[in-house]
């Protein structure tokens, strides 16, 4: 841990680099802001651990999949185990989520992607659905509810033009993805549409994906004070699950689904599969009353049909959730001198009705088990910020967390309605940025994380209600410095930070293959995130019009501590699932007549996939590729043309390897090279 410190300051030695580079002869690049939900400051003087992922990155990407661009992100792991099934953790581990994404709080524009339960469908948007991204890691529960990880902002494109996109690409192993989307404006009023269809046959068996996609967002500035949204979207998303393999059937044929066994029938004889379809609608009205005060309200809800044959049952799932969420946003500037203070509440309920039948080769038979079960997940906060002299900017946030959930099972044995309550948690956070001189500040915070287990825990495939499960909860201490070049064309952002955690909520399967979760006594999390940007070429050359270099470094040291799982002790074992050292480096070129290149390389470390530390997943480097010409105007027609490889050097490894799996079925092979290539059409 020692040796690697260092890099956090050997980060900013490189600044000197971004002086050599020759002077824009344009204009300077705009400051880069974030969000923050209604707290929009300058990226530089941010007293959080966030990073932006802007519209550039994404279109950088391969446009069917977040998995690279996310990837790409200090302190983010996001998985794709086979295509459609995400999993994703920021700065911490993926043993709470088998699949499905747990423990991160996921917002869209005003509304709560996120369910009182704790789960988040992220798989169920297409990529069309997506802006830019924010992404807040570490405990962020003074205004984002109970994590322990991390939080996602997403805000939807941009609707300040008028325009009608059309877009198709296809790929290798029968991918094709297609989207559509109209955006107008007018005097007080805009909206957009948005449709996608995506389909893949996926690289192994029993692994083919389909979604079809529509998203609608509305806005209306009523009056000069007050401005109403409409955000409604409907996914449909069905994908085959091919289950892990041993490392003797990887070996054998990387492309097998899982095989039956004497005694468990495999993934294709049973077609193992999840079908979702989930409908999500939200109205948030924000009003002005005057230079200083606002108010914002928010109502969200959402339902999901959620079915899932698995190798030893058949699950269906009813899912709804109302919630609201609001606010009183207070500022008060003068000349050295700024103050902004938020007042506010969310509240959401989710009600799961569960089933679980034999599974009788993709058809649900005998029943094994039905219960209900009604998740409430409540919290207020109040953040004050401000800001002295235009440098020093302090953030003092709490919010005060209530959890508790309702139960009852009807088969096979019938329990009368039961309410298991957590104590209500006081969630602190104390943040601190200065700017050194005009291009250089410093942070540090610190804050305190929670985690109640999520109802997809409570009550596991093992078909029984865990009311041992406890919250998992810890304190984070962060340091940060940040820098950007005069004209914006070097940016180094570095974070150090220790985080401990208790009753770190873990995975364990019993000898049936069904899951359940245990509390692991805790962890020891200590890591740096590093990233940077320079412009080594921008507007200058005539053979080459510009030239960006993108290189971020994550280094987790994550430790189990006191942790006894039976008589066996895990203390001091590497946290499973979380690779030591992550490097991301990328290269993007912009030649005349709007050509551009861009290439990624991603290297990561051995992963330990059991809590022994006794199997690792091989490091590997991935190299992928993308070439097209953007903006190419056929009169009032622009189109975009692009093609791309993923997995240049078709590299063996796993995209997404099932933690602490039974009989040693730990891996999820990911394809070896591919291709895709598409067309854009704007009008």
């Amino acid at each position: 841990m020692k040796s690697n410190l260092t890099l956090l300051f050997t980060l900013f030695a490189v600044t000197g680099l971004a002086q050599t580079v020759k002077q824009d002869s344009t204009k300077k690049l705009e400051d880069i802001t974030v969000k923050g939900y209604y707290n929009q400051q300058s990226l530089l003087r941010s007293v959080s651990a966030v990073s932006l992922i802007d519209s550039s990155l994404i279109q950088n990407q391969q446009n069917s999949s977040l998995v690279s661009t996310l990837n790409a992100t200090p302190g983010v792991r996001m998985e794709e185990r086979s295509p459609g099934s995400y999993r994703l953790s920021l700065r911490g581990s993926l043993l709470r989520s088998p699949f499905g994404i747990r423990n991160v709080k996921i917002y869209i524009d005003d509304f709560p992607l996120t369910d009182a339960g704790g789960n988040t469908y992220l798989n169920a948007l297409d990529i069309a659905a997506v802006g830019t991204i924010e992404v807040y890691k570490g405990p962020e529960a003074s205004i984002f509810g109970a994590n322990t990880g991390g939080a996602l902002l997403i805000s939807p494109p941009n609707l300040s033009h008028n325009e009608i996109n059309v877009s198709a690409s296809t790929g290798s192993y029968g991918l094709f993805h297609q989207t559509a989307d109209i955006k107008r404006q007018f005097k007080n009023y805009s909206f957009s549409f948005t449709e996608g269809y995506q389909k893949s046959d996926g690289y192994r068996q029993n692994s083919a994906m389909e979604r079809k996609y529509f998203q609608t967002f509305h806005q209306w500035n009523y009056s000069a004070a007050g401005s109403l949204k409409a955000f409604v979207l409907y996914s449909d998303l069905d994908y085959s699950t091919p289950g892990g393999l041993t490392a003797t059937q990887l070996d054998q044929d990387p492309k097998l689904a899982r095989p039956a066994t004497p005694t468990i029938p495999g993934a294709i004889s049973q077609q193992a599969a999840i079908y979702n379809k989930t409908v999500f609608g939200g109205l948030s009205n924000s009003y002005q009353f005057n230079a200083h005060l606002k108010h914002v309200i928010a109502l969200f809800t959402t339902y999901t049909d959620f079915k899932n044959p698995f190798i030893t049952n058949y699950e269906k799932r009813y899912e709804s959730t109302l919630g609201l969420r609001t606010f009183l946003d207070y500022n008060q500037a003068k000349e050295d001198f700024k103050f902004n203070a938020q007042i506010g509440l969310e509240g959401s309920a989710t009600k799961s009705q569960i089933k679980n039948f034999n599974n009788n080769a993709g058809e649900a038979a005998a029943m094994q088990a039905s219960d209900r079960l009604k998740a409430s997940q409540d919290f207020a906060y109040l953040r004050l910020n401000f800001d002295i002299t235009n440098k020093f900017l302090i953030e003092l946030a709490s919010s005060l967390n209530f959890y508790k959930y309702n139960y009852e099972s009807f088969f096979p044995v019938v329990i009368a309605s039961k309410q298991r309550k957590f104590d209500a948690q006081f969630m602190p956070k104390a943040a601190v940025s200065y700017l050194i001189t005009s291009d250089f500040s410093a942070r540090a915070s610190v804050s305190k994380g929670y985690s109640p287990p999520t109802i997809a825990e409570v009550r596991s495939s093992d078909n029984m209600i865990n009311n041992d499960l406890q919250a998992e909860l810890g304190w984070n201490y962060e340091l940060g410095l940040r820098y950007k070049s005069k004209n914006n064309r070097f940016y180094a952002n570095g974070s150090i930070f220790s985080y401990h955690l208790k009753d770190a909520i873990v995975r364990r399967l019993n000898q049936n293959d069904a899951e359940y979760f245990i509390n692991a006594g805790g962890t020891k999390q200590q890591g740096i995130e590093l990233e940077t940007t320079i412009w080594i070429v921008r507007n200058d050359a005539s053979f080459l019009k510009g030239l960006q270099l993108r290189s971020n470094y994550t280094f987790s040291h994550f430790r189990f501590e006191n942790f006894l799982s039976g008589t066996t002790a895990f203390s001091g074992n590497k946290l499973t699932g979380v690779p030591e050292s992550i490097l991301v480096n990328s290269l993007a070129f912009d030649f005349p007549k709007t050509f551009y290149l861009f290439i990624q390389h991603n290297y990561t470390s051995s992963i330990p996939l059991n809590d022994a530390n006794t199997v690792f997943a091989r490091r590997y480097h991935l190299v992928e590729g993308k070439l097209g010409i953007r903006n190419l105007r056929v009169s009032k027609t622009h189109l975009d043309l692009f093609a791309g490889v993923n997995n240049l050097f078709n590299v063996n490894y796993s995209l997404g390897n099932d933690l602490n799996a039974a009989n040693g079925r730990y891996f999820n092979p990911a394809a070896g090279i591919n291709f895709y290539t598409g067309l854009s059409v704007k009008l």
